[in-house]
């Protein structure tokens, strides 16, 4: 894998997790009882920042030891594998706690 494949997924992640902290902004938690295309979007948008961080090499993970690495798979992987189990508070609170930080970080990488 190159420095190059590695940026372009550096960059899929802060464009997804942009996009899933952009689509909660105005809203709450009880929205995703009554919005199912938000609930699968935030679902999809948490999904592939996980894939992509997946495929970043070890070596770029070793270089950003601020990024969870771990988690951010941890999260896709539980997302993929127990879609019918998905804690809707924990995927709220990734994407409104969590994305935020990884965003200042992945914008730090990539500028």
């Amino acid at each position: 894998m190159t420095q190059h494949d590695d940026r372009f997924r550096l960059q899929h992640m802060l464009d997804h997790a942009k996009e899933a902290v952009s689509l909660i902004e105005g809203k709450k938690l009880a929205d995703l009882k009554y919005e199912r295309m938000l609930e699968l979007s935030l679902i999809r948008l948490v999904e592939v920042v996980g894939e992509a961080a997946a495929r970043i090499s070890y070596e770029e993970q070793e270089r950003y030891p601020s990024i969870p690495w771990a988690q951010v798979v941890g999260m896709r992987n539980r997302l993929t594998h127990g879609y019918d189990q998905i804690d809707l508070n924990i995927l709220w609170d990734t994407i409104e706690i969590d994305f935020p930080l990884l965003i200042k970080e992945l914008e730090k990488i990539l500028c």
